[in-house]
């Protein structure tokens, strides 16, 4: 991607010189199961308890070793942001920036504890992303969807659900899952499609300022594969079922990212 020079954008929170409590290694597995099934509200204290504890600033080494990538995160941060504030605005609304908070290890949000394990989400209590720079080794390694425009796409799908949250379409969402227990997973699967779409109206809006370099896109597609229900239970329990599919198929992902990002259209993406 071309994003120019760098610098930390000011919607940027940097908590990774805090950390919680670790898991340990078989709870950490055990919880990303259980997070990629149910979603973060499963590692909420329910007593509101907050565990996390200061463990002093980020060391030097660390530092410096990270900063391209926070660098990075805040560009894309604030280009994803622009392009739906341009958005709004043309359609005679407003656009409320998201904060993006960066921590390592675990940290408590406004749905309760966030946990690397988890993977990056948004949390519309506090209309805050919650990233791990970890997770973009995990894309790179794990799932084997490696560069950066892999990386800009995990950020321009979280900020996907804060703009359906500005939007409300979340919160109807929420009312209709509670109302209809039965298709609740139906539903999520549709709002993070929604998600992935409205990442691709931005990758639109990139390529058409010229940000965009060869391969790029490719690696998008390719990271919304990676993440597709389907895959991530194949590489966690052996099997798939799909009844239990929150967040689409590979094929769904990669196919409403192509969508938002061939029509360049937020209006293309409604899944409901």
């Amino acid at each position: 991607m071309r994003l120019g020079p760098g610098g930390r954008s000011p919607n940027l929170e940097d908590r990774r010189g805090s950390r919680m409590a670790p898991l340990g290694i078989g709870g950490a597995v055990v919880m990303l199961i259980l997070s990629l099934i149910f979603g973060p509200d499963i590692l909420s204290d329910p007593n509101g308890t907050n565990t996390e504890s200061s463990s002093g600033e980020v060391s030097g080494a660390d530092s410096a070793r990270e900063e391209p990538q926070v660098q990075f995160v805040s560009q894309v941060l604030d280009d994803v942001q622009d392009t739906w504030a341009r958005a709004f605005e043309g359609a005679g609304a407003r656009y409320r920036p998201a904060k993006l908070v960066l921590f390592r290890d675990g940290t408590m949000s406004g749905c309760g504890a966030a946990q690397s394990v988890m993977g990056p989400f948004y949390c519309p209590i506090d209309e805050k992303v919650y990233l791990d720079l970890g997770f973009f080794d995990d894309l790179e390694r794990r799932f084997r969807a490696p560069g950066d425009f892999a990386r800009a796409y995990v950020i321009a799908h979280e900020l996907g659900h804060h703009t359906q949250h500005l939007q409300g379409i979340d919160s109807r969402i929420r009312d209709a899952q509670r109302a209809n227990p039965d298709v609740a997973n139906q539903l999520s699967v549709r709002l993070e499609l929604q998600a992935d779409c409205y990442a691709g109206v931005w990758a639109h809006s990139a390529a058409d300022r010229g940000k965009l370099e060869t391969g790029d896109i490719e690696e998008g597609l390719a990271a919304a594969s990676a993440v597709g229900d389907d895959r991530i239970q194949r590489k966690t329990t052996g099997s798939v079922n799909v009844d239990s599919f929150t967040h689409g198929s590979a094929q769904q992902r990669t196919e409403w990212f192509n969508r938002g990002y061939q029509t360049g259209r937020s209006s293309s993406c409604d899944t409901f």
